[in-house]
């Protein structure tokens, strides 16, 4: 039976390296199966965050060959097996122990954006097309893969100033929902940083929805925040106004 060589990243917060592992291949497998089957032969304290199995909880993120995936996705017959597979954790977030990380602060950044709000006496009619605008985003399973491999939380460390792709696909669910009435266009410009955001579609190529997280939320997005705030005929009615 073919095998194939794996190097799992062991350790804490604190640091850690890799191990090298040796799992029997067959037909079909993913790189979760390899997990389960060191976890159940080799290392039995090897911690991997996992759930559905089936690509649609997000729970089993990592870093396959130095690629975000959902390791449940990500099959064995599509790596190369002349060398060995490297499995790593999400580098832009704290790792707890070996391959599952702490992403406690996306769940903060979420508690931040105002919910959905109908204006009042709403008819509760909606174009389909409209439907299908938002729909996209809803998609989104929280696997954090466009969080970890945006560059500016993962290798600027923005946590504070930028909330990251994930949600702005969540601001885009709401703000392009026609019977929303809240506006969240201030908070886009002055607390989640999309300004930071320099559209390099790094987080669509992740995406295992496959949503167009630039080209259908960031930039819509920027687009509103640039005809409210930087649109000279609006800032000089502001000015008159004596609005900020």
């Amino acid at each position: 039976m073919a095998e194939a060589i794996f190097e799992v990243f062991r350790g804490d917060r604190e640091g850690g390296q890799p191990a090298t592992y040796r799992v029997p291949i067959a037909p079909g497998m993913v790189v979760l199966d390899a997990l389960h089957h060191i976890q159940a032969h080799q290392a039995p304290d090897l911690a991997v965050r996992w759930n559905c199995k089936a690509g649609k909880c997000g729970s089993c993120s990592a870093e396959v060959n130095g690629r975000p995936r959902l390791t449940c996705k990500t099959r064995m017959d599509a790596l190369p097996l002349d060398k060995p597979i490297t499995v790593q954790p999400m580098k832009a977030f704290p790792v707890i122990k070996d391959l599952v990380t702490d992403v406690s602060w996306n769940y903060r950044v979420n508690k931040k954006i105002p919910p959905f709000e109908p204006r009042p006496g709403t008819d509760w009619k909606i174009y389909q097309e409209d439907v299908d605008r938002a729909q996209e985003f809803r998609k989104c399973i929280e696997c954090f893969l466009c969080q970890d491999v945006c560059h500016v939380l993962r290798e600027h460390e923005e946590m504070e100033q930028f909330a990251g792709p994930r949600f702005f696909v969540r601001v885009a669910a709401l703000e392009m929902h026609p019977l929303d009435s809240k506006s969240r266009t201030r908070m886009l410009k002055e607390e989640l940083g999309i300004g930071l955001c320099n559209i390099t579609k790094c987080c669509t190529e992740v995406c295992p929805e496959e949503i167009h997280i630039t080209d259908n939320a960031i930039i819509p997005l920027k687009e509103r925040v640039v005809d409210e705030f930087y649109d000279p005929v609006l800032m000089l009615v502001r000015k008159i106004r004596g609005e900020k």
